[in-house]
């Protein structure tokens, strides 16, 4: 584990507004007094809870960083239904995710859309979590590592050295997603997290070294230590494990507890 952990949370299509600024007014409360020199803490709410969001993170002065779940590639245009940089800036987003597994095999989005995605994002001021993972046909036919590394070379095409700074990786095997996932023990998770690393240099240099490459997929109470403890993990990107304010709190005070 390095010096400073990454924990964040995407809600999906689950809270209303109304819902966020409660859960996150909870969770401020519950995890103020963690330095933030040990934890960088992060919530991915609905386009709609972004405003409100925003508000009652200024207004408790938190350093829990807002995201976006998704980003059009352009700023205007005819693209009905879709979301841009601006508008995102405008509501209080500072981070934006891209290529969820859900945007990727749910709404069909291709390693090329992801490309101009980031790329928009960055030049908008935004830090970028691009999420990649492999499904169970790529891991069963032993083709997980080719799929991840395109999946990486194809959407942080366009990112200059000096940029990598403001992007992070998630790694959420699609296998492992959702109410049915199987989670990846910390070996299988280690050793793709090595993988994923050893790309990053390769595209970026000594800056690759320094992405913080966080691990997504069912990840809960009882296997975040021990994910936590693999070296090349650098953060837990939780799904609904964390969407309780309390139980969230207590994933984070474990992991840094365990480090202590």
């Amino acid at each position: 584990m390095q010096d400073r952990f990454y924990f964040g949370t995407n809600t999906k299509m689950f809270k209303t507004a109304a819902e966020t600024v409660d859960y996150l007014h909870r969770l401020e409360e519950l995890t103020r007094g963690i330095p933030p020199e040990r934890a960088q803490r992060f919530v991915i709410p609905s386009y709609t809870s972004l405003g409100p969001a925003r508000a009652e993170l200024d207004r408790a002065g938190s350093g829990i960083l807002l995201g976006a779940q998704n980003m059009g590639w352009e700023e205007r245009g005819q693209y009905t239904g879709e979301i841009s940089p601006l508008m995102l800036r405008e509501a209080g987003a500072r981070l934006v995710m891209v290529g969820h597994s859900e945007r990727r095999h749910t709404f069909r989005e291709t390693d090329a859309e992801e490309e101009k995605k980031v790329r928009c994002a960055l030049d908008h001021g935004f830090r970028v979590l691009l999420c990649v993972g492999e499904q169970l046909e790529d891991r069963r036919y032993g083709t997980g590592d080719e799929v991840l590394r395109v999946q990486l070379k194809i959407g942080l095409h366009q990112v200059r050295p000096e940029e990598a700074d403001r992007v992070w990786v998630a790694y959420e095997p699609v296998w492992a997603i959702g109410v049915n996932g199987i989670p990846a023990d910390e070996g299988y998770a280690g050793e793709k997290h090595r993988m994923l690393r050893g790309t990053m240099v390769e595209l970026f240099g000594e800056a690759g070294s320094r992405v913080p490459l966080l691990y997504g997929g069912s990840v809960n109470p009882e296997n975040a230590v021990a994910l936590s403890r693999c070296k090349e993990i650098d953060g837990l990107f939780i799904g609904r494990s964390a969407w309780d304010a309390e139980r969230f709190a207590d994933i984070m005070r474990a992991v840094l507890a365990s480090a202590a």
